[in-house]
């Protein structure tokens, strides 16, 4: 029951638009197994909003309580998550007990994780597991614990800011692209409704009432009915078709398409799973299936799907038994959409992408020149840099991790219980205790956690000659191909990649520092060589993109990759400030390697100069391939 001083929440009927997201979360609801909702778009358009207004709408728990809404913080441990063994209990009354963790609070409610694409990757797997299961088994320590966690799982995720992993989008029941309206009319309905609703919370959220109640009726009443829906042969072998002709892998595509387009049915009142529900279901079900590799465009084709559609259908006639199907009813209760009285127009919203980058041209003396398509692209070598760094999630070089081998005990606080560290810690003080016999006798001073090993992702930057010099084209050539791959690698090992490149009289950061491959694709296509090589400038613009990136992630440790003949010719005085540059971008304690480009008969070995000025290797461009590219940054480490 809510707090009589805590003001209503924003009702679920009252949003405007994003009828898509509505109807994944609905279905959802109505079937968890489904397996919950991946939501990807822009900021501000009411994402978290709608999560939040669903979770009210949600039938009463068993105990009478009303479901929770459970939200996951990005930086949340597996323990919190899962739960794990309650040290205190266990060493003052000598009982193995176990303390359930968040999935056990989302029981039977919405577990909402933003910025989904920043948890760790093992954080996800739990996750996933637990709402596909509907339970939580947890073994560790001598602790056997299994509880039922049954809950309407959400993810939101920007993808300007990183992709998951192929095979936790996979994982993903559902998944839906928003973005804000371009309609005026739609985004000024968005401006009054929340201005009113802050004005006054209460008389906002009544005006709403009978259409949430009613929402809340169908949801109960369809997550009731959802076993009872029928399933013909025909319409599982057009989902099976449907999912055939995409060439999804696995079967987790068939089994999701199918209780979704139960779920469906269940909500537009229906008894039996018709070829619109099918097709609905298809639309919140494939599309994130479909990126097996990172550069594959997200969404789904509607030709393609009218084609796989058409196709199923022929199957299905061909394998009847010749009894009739019945025609869905356009003009019936399905609709695909919860319903929205409201007078507000609420067009469908447009998924991919709103708006393409540009890029400024800078100045030079030689024509400018389109980079075109990435170079030859090929399988990354593991960049690898040395030491042990702090753990930003990731796969490449080693750190300390919440997840990983033991490696050592502490008095601190670590990562779960070191228990031969912990009992070591309390032999020596059994005398003083007085044990002589029976069981070792602990106290809370003993406890000492577990310093594990793991992987981090780190930052490739690429210092790029762009310029108008000989083979400036290879040498573009050669990076985009080796950042293009290294952005494949990184899709699966959580890395950072940048590129600077300096041309003209300027150094620009074509690629801010990401882990989309979508942005990176587009920026390296715009990429233009040509004029004189301001090599300084290029040295304190990657300067600025490490310190900059040490303040916003500072677990993320760089490497720096310089693509140049060392003749630098911007500005004046143009050597010394580039080998000055070369020392202060040392000085941020980056790792670095320079690729020596120069050509010729006449060989001036500058790069090899500034490669002692930045404190790294050097290799030259003759030797190396797009392949070879990716060792020297392993070399470098």
């Amino acid at each position: 029951m809510r707090d009589v001083h805590e003001p209503a929440g924003f009702p679920f009927s009252a949003i405007v638009g994003q009828d898509r997201l509505r109807l994944a979360l609905t279905l959802c609801a109505v079937h968890p197994g489904i397996g919950g909702v991946l939501v990807r778009g822009e900021k501000g358009t009411a994402k978290s909003t709608v999560v939040r207004a669903l979770t009210a709408l949600l039938p009463e728990i068993e105990n009478g309580r009303r479901a929770r809404l459970v939200e996951l913080p990005v930086g949340a441990t597996e323990d919190r998550v899962v739960g794990s063994i309650d040290l205190e209990k266990v060493l003052r009354d000598g009982e193995r007990a176990f303390q359930p963790g968040l999935l056990a609070d989302a029981h039977q409610g919405v577990l909402y994780v933003d910025e989904v694409n920043l948890l760790h990757d093992h954080l996800v797997d739990v996750l996933l597991d637990a709402a596909a299961m509907g339970r939580v088994h947890v073994e560790r320590d001598g602790v056997s614990h299994s509880h039922p966690a049954r809950f309407v799982l959400v993810g939101t995720m920007n993808p300007e800011e990183g992709e998951l992993r192929p095979q936790l989008l996979d994982r993903f029941g559902l998944a839906v692209d928003v973005a804000a309206s371009r309609d005026v009319d739609v985004r000024v309905e968005v401006v009054r409704r929340r201005l009113d609703y802050e004005r006054d919370p209460d008389a906002f959220a009544a005006r709403y009432a009978d259409r949430d109640a009613d929402l809340a009726r169908r949801i109960a009443a369809a997550r009731a009915a959802v076993d009872a829906v029928e399933l013909s042969d025909t319409e599982l072998r057009r989902i099976a078709s449907v999912c055939a002709s995409f060439d999804v892998e696995g079967m987790r595509a068939d089994l999701v398409l199918a209780r979704t387009a139960t779920a469906h049915a269940a909500w537009r009142g229906a008894d039996a799973v018709t070829e619109e529900d099918v097709r609905i279901a298809a639309e919140l079900t494939l599309p994130h299936r479909r990126r097996r590799d990172p550069f594959d465009e997200p969404g789904l084709d509607p030709q393609q799907l009218d084609d796989a559609m058409d196709k199923a259908d022929e199957d299905a006639r061909t394998h009847s038994d010749d009894e009739p199907e019945p025609d869905p009813d356009p003009d019936g209760p399905g609709g695909g959409a919860p319903e929205d009285d409201s007078d507000a127009p609420a067009p469908e919203p447009k998924s991919g992408e709103d708006q393409q980058d540009s890029q400024s041209q800078g100045s030079g003396s030689a024509p400018q020149q389109p980079a075109g398509a990435p170079g030859p692209q090929f399988t990354a070598r593991l960049l690898e840099i040395p030491g042990v760094g702090d753990g930003a999630p990731g796969r490449r070089s080693r750190s300390r991790s919440t997840r990983g081998r033991t490696v050592r005990a502490t008095t601190e606080p670590g990562t779960g219980l070191h228990l031969v560290g912990t009992l070591f810690a309390a032999a020596e003080h059994q005398r003083d205790r007085g044990r002589v016999t029976g069981p070792m006798r602990l106290a809370g001073t003993d406890i000492r956690g577990a310093i594990r090993e793991g992987r981090e992702g780190n930052l490739v930057l690429f210092v790029v000659d762009a310029s108008g010099s000989m083979a400036a084209r290879d040498r573009l050539t050669a990076v985009t191909g080796a950042v293009v791959s290294l952005l494949r690698d990184a899709y699966q090992r959580r890395d950072k990649v940048a590129v600077v490149t300096v041309r003209g009289t300027t150094a620009e950061l074509v690629l801010p520092p990401t882990s989309s491959v979508d942005v990176a694709v587009r920026r390296l296509r715009s990429m233009t060589t040509g004029g004189k090589t301001p090599l300084a400038e290029g040295f304190l613009r990657a300067r600025e993109v490490v310190l900059r990136e040490r303040i916003r992630d500072p677990k993320r440790r760089p490497l720096v990759v310089t693509l140049t003949d060392g003749r630098a010719t911007g500005g004046s005085d143009a050597l010394p400030r580039a080998r000055r540059a070369a020392a202060m971008l040392a000085g941020t304690g980056a790792a670095s390697i320079v690729v020596d480009c120069e050509t010729g008969m006449i060989r001036l070995g500058l790069a090899a100069e500034l490669a002692r000025d930045l404190r790294g290797g050097c290799v030259r461009l003759a030797e190396l391939s797009a392949q070879q590219v990716a060792g020297v940054v392993r070399a470098a480490a």
